[in-house]
């Protein structure tokens, strides 16, 4: 008897193995659960991009919404989502920094100079510190932070123009409103 039963256990484990490929095709990979949403975000210091600017600190994200976006010269979608970041910092209402992630702050700066800055403040992390406190799984990802300091809102991976419009405006807008 445990000789027929024994045939089945390759089609029981071929079941599962559909079972979990059909659950795994319909996670959206960029709804990363986040830890730290509605909490403060983490405390932090960087030193500053550019030697005439400050850097960015825990401090610098209170009393008002601000984008923070990690981001590489080094990230191919860093450059594939460049556009919608410079849209983003040509909006007036909007508060967006940068955080440089892991890389050299000369590969940086070449980074932005080629491409446009549209960060108000930027932070060098070389460590990768910070971006583990946020809990940061690969860049680019992209914060939005309440007048208060709190995380509301976290996307992974690189923004696009959909994203932008139909989740993170309405949501600042909303927080806007809320204030």
């Amino acid at each position: 008897m445990f000789r027929k039963l024994l045939f089945l256990l390759p089609a029981g484990l071929f079941a599962v193995l559909i079972v979990a490929f059909a659950v795994g095709l319909r996670h959206d990979p960029h709804l990363l659960p986040s830890a730290l949403i509605d909490r403060p975000a983490p405390d932090f210091a960087l030193p500053g991009l550019y030697e005439n600017a400050g850097g960015l600190s825990r401090r610098d994200l209170e009393g008002h919404i601000t984008l923070v976006n990690f981001f590489a010269s080094w990230c191919a979608p860093c450059r594939e989502e460049h556009q919608e970041v410079m849209a983003l910092g040509r909006l007036a209402d909007i508060t967006l920094d940068g955080i440089a992630y892991k890389d050299k702050p000369e590969e940086s700066r070449r980074f932005l100079d080629r491409l446009g800055n549209p960060y108000g403040r930027i932070g060098v992390d070389r460590n990768g510190t910070t971006a583990i406190d946020f809990g940061v799984y690969g860049v680019p990802e992209t914060y939005v932070v309440d007048a208060a300091g709190h995380i509301r809102y976290r996307h992974v991976g690189p923004l696009t123009a959909e994203d932008v419009a139909h989740e993170i405006l309405p949501l600042i807008r909303q927080m806007s409103q809320t204030q």
